[in-house]
């Protein structure tokens, strides 16, 4: 009976298994370092790549010359960011998935029926990920900023995580909170569990997630998610307005039909 591996990536919660005669030790490093780069540190030397990598710093410089090498890295000979080679993967993957290509069109035209931004996003850790965004449209009431295609965002203070977290079992839910520090990234960011917690709740029970300047200031968004014929939520589909648009009344009578309507529509499709 061959011993497995848990594969390591952000998304801990993933089931994919491996064989330990087939997992390469060294391609894991080398992908935990280039995943050591993000917003918060976007340029590292060899101990801080080494530190967020879980590496010896040995190790850590050997992977950042070779990813430099390879080009996916650039460097000044002490520090190293990412190059624009890493977009490759981006690049490929939003030209080849599935999910980006069906759900352009109904963002597009939720976005020229309104005037709003819409978005698709997946969850991956203990982030989202924008996998599909409305074309801009003449006249947008409001274009948030950082809110562009293969943004990562928290997913504990987006209307979009929220969804996607109700969808989980609750062991799963239980399992993903477990230790994890929950950032406050504005005055009014849920980071206490327990809170969370009743707010995913709330969600389940309405089918919707409403998060307004929990992520960033000035960011009011309405998420509905994204269900397959099996029933299972594979995204989460999302509008960020102004707070006047996402008032109760408002909301209920304008923008969450549309967007239920348009996941009615998209889950034959999925």
């Amino acid at each position: 009976m061959h011993a497995t591996l848990r594969r390591p990536a952000p998304a801990a919660l993933r089931s994919t298994t491996i064989a330990k005669a087939d997992f390469i030790e060294g391609m894991a490093k080398g992908m935990a370092v280039l995943e050591s780069f993000d917003t918060e540190r976007q340029r590292l030397n060899a101990t801080q790549a080494a530190e967020r990598a879980g590496l010896t710093r040995a190790a850590a410089r050997r992977h950042l010359l070779t990813l430099a090498h390879l080009g996916y890295l650039d460097t000044d000979g002490t520090h190293y960011w990412l190059s624009p080679k890493v977009l490759r993967f981006s690049g490929s993957y939003l030209a080849s998935a599935r999910l980006p290509r069906l759900l352009q069109p109904t963002l597009n035209r939720l976005a020229v029926q309104t005037r709003e931004s819409f978005s698709a996003v997946v969850l991956d850790g203990h982030e989202v990920v924008i996998v599909a965004r409305s074309a801009a449209v003449g006249g947008q009431r409001l274009m948030a900023y950082g809110l562009h295609l293969g943004a990562r965002l928290p997913a504990h203070a987006t209307s979009t995580g929220r969804v996607l977290l109700a969808a989980m079992p609750r062991s799963e839910l239980s399992a993903w909170l477990k230790r994890r520090e929950l950032p406050k990234l504005t005055p009014l960011t849920t980071t206490d569990h327990k809170a969370l917690r009743a707010v995913i709740d709330q969600v389940r029970t309405d089918d919707y997630a409403v998060a307004s300047e929990e992520h960033e200031r000035g960011v009011h968004a309405l998420a509905v998610p994204l269900r397959d014929m099996r029933g299972r939520t594979v995204a989460a589909l999302n509008v960020v307005a102004s707070p006047e648009r996402l008032a109760p009344e408002v909301m209920r009578h304008d923008l969450l039909p549309l967007l239920l309507d348009a996941a009615r529509e998209l889950r034959p499709l999925l």
